[in-house]
């Protein structure tokens, strides 16, 4: 009775932690760029009360044994990147990576990498996130400037009220021989690890690397009824888990109720 206990004891643990990342991806279902989280979950050691293929009195071998489970643990939670959809919303300064890549930014002097880009222009013209941090390479829009461009390869271009060109740059993207192993910072912002390797540099649309999309933002890739589904099953397995040890408590009363006739 007491193995049943701390088994079923483990499961609810576990509902738990996959209780928190669902409660997270529906709380940011309308976060620019903002990718959800799966829980992973591996099985624990196993008690072997007969093991498998011994020999019995009889000379007959046992075919499968006697192996308990002890139980679950999260194994991982990771962030899944597909892609989000892209909504137009006609602002120049929003940009949508269509495929694979991030934007590469300087927050308090640390580098940080992203996929929302819906960015700004602070006082000096240079071309921020919302929170003030810097689009990596630094390009600072000209006071003249009356339409800013991007193509999907990459190339910023200011141009003044007559098409003439004040001031060009080529914006670059990021990506990682394994995006699930960045760290994330909040605020759309990770930072690379050993997990996800080195960041490797390329212009949009080389080398496998997405493609930049104008006045357009990538919208959260949370799927609402995945999640509402996943909250209903987390909801079930952590109820039955927790009947599991009401079971096992009415067993152990009816034990320790039993006396000697």
């Amino acid at each position: 009775m007491i193995r049943a206990l701390y088994t079923a004891r483990t499961g609810m643990m576990g509902q738990q932690l996959q209780l928190d990342a669902v409660s997270n991806n529906l709380a940011n279902v309308n976060t620019a760029g903002f990718k959800k989280s799966r829980v992973q979950f591996e099985d624990l050691f196993y008690q072997e009360v007969q093991a498998v293929g011994v020999d019995t009195v009889n000379g007959n071998q046992v075919p499968t044994g006697i192996q308990v489970g002890m139980g679950s643990k999260p194994a991982a939670v990771e962030k899944i990147f597909t892609q989000g959809d892209l909504a137009e919303t006609g602002n120049d300064l929003d940009w949508a990576i269509q495929g694979p890549g991030f934007f590469k930014v300087v927050h308090n002097g640390q580098e940080y990498y992203t996929r929302a880009g819906m960015f700004k222009r602070d006082s000096d013209g240079y071309i921020v996130t919302s929170e003030g941090d810097r689009l990596q390479p630094e390009f600072a829009i000209p006071p003249e400037t009356a339409t800013l461009t991007i193509d999907q390869d990459g190339l910023l271009t200011a141009k003044d009220a007559n098409q003439n060109i004040l001031a060009s740059t080529q914006v670059t993207l990021f990506t990682f021989m394994d995006p699930a192993g960045l760290e994330s910072e909040g605020g759309n912002l990770y930072m690379a690890t050993p997990s996800s390797g080195d960041p490797i540099e390329n212009n949009p649309g080389v080398k496998g690397t997405g493609t930049i999309m104008q006045k357009y933002m990538e919208t959260s890739n949370v799927d609402i009824t995945e999640e509402l589904i996943n909250l209903i099953t987390t909801q079930r397995a952590y109820e039955v888990n927790s009947k599991a040890i009401q079971t096992a408590d009415q067993l152990m009363q009816i034990s320790n109720s039993l006396k000697q006739s």
